[in-house]
């Protein structure tokens, strides 16, 4: 590589991570939160809510606010991914989501993650699943890694920005995500193929189509019930409505509501 092109490479680098940094970032994020909600009528269950990456609670308010009129207690659950490593985080803080959840004597607990969420859920549910467990709705998952771990891991910044976590996401077959498995629980996926402005770069290297983090084919995983694609960027995906909607429609119903977005799940 010429000296030219390795400047290149690292100022593209440091600026789609500065970007994610003042973008998504919170002050938040770092700290062990929990948000409740308890609808004015309730159908008797319960959803956890957990974030992705570099996010707080507060990056799920729509989607608890979506779910509390939908009927469901609430718990969103912020918690310190930048600080932990995934096991660590689904041994000593999920739990905490659960027995709070506990407290309101639901007749099922759902969960409800975004992009790294996802992987903590998959991660707690093979020490500590709920006895009530029902329906489990991920937004952008890298269930298969991400490509754009698999570029930025070593470099000083994203280590120091994601942490111990943000490590645990790459493609390999050894890679966390890749080594817990298929879904052995009632699994809808719902993932975007469209990137923000911030994440053009970060696209341009993630192979196929891509929500600006995760390729499309990187969310899906074996086992899974239904699989959905929307036209949203990772970031974001949480907050769009129809998301909401179709998150609703999944918790209560096992599957997505039947449009022309919907993708037959695939197990490959």
């Amino acid at each position: 590589m010429s000296r030219n092109c390795w400047g290149a490479y690292w100022c593209r680098t440091l600026f789609s991570v500065l970007l994610l940094f003042f973008l998504s970032a919170s002050p938040l994020a770092g700290e062990t939160t929990i948000s409740t909600t308890v609808p004015a009528q309730a159908n008797g269950e319960c959803v956890i809510l957990l974030h992705g990456m570099a996010r707080s609670h507060r990056s799920m308010q729509e989607m608890q606010e979506g779910l509390s009129a939908a009927g469901y207690y609430t718990v969103n659950l912020g918690y310190p991914s930048t600080d932990l490593t995934i096991e660590k985080i689904a041994a000593t803080i999920l739990p905490l989501g659960i027995e709070r959840c506990k407290s309101y004597n639901p007749t099922a607990i759902h969960f409800v993650s975004h992009s790294l969420g996802g992987i903590i859920i998959r991660q707690a549910l093979k020490t500590n699943r709920p006895q009530k467990l029902g329906r489990v709705v991920m937004l952008s998952p890298p269930n298969r890694g991400s490509s754009a771990t698999d570029s930025l891991k070593g470099s000083w910044f994203y280590d120091w920005l994601n942490g111990p976590a943000g490590q645990q996401l790459t493609t390999d077959s050894n890679s966390l995500p890749n080594r817990l498995g298929p879904a052995d629980f009632p699994l809808g996926i719902i993932t975007g193929d469209r990137h923000a402005f911030f994440d053009f770069w970060l696209s341009n290297i993630i192979p196929g189509p891509d929500d600006g983090k995760v390729a499309v084919e990187q969310a899906k995983l074996p086992g899974m019930t239904d699989f959905l694609v929307v036209h949203e960027a990772h970031s974001f995906i949480m907050n769009a409505p129809d998301v909401i909607a179709q998150t609703c429609f999944f918790l209560k119903h096992g599957h997505f509501s039947p449009s022309p977005k919907t993708n037959a799940p695939e197990t490959n």
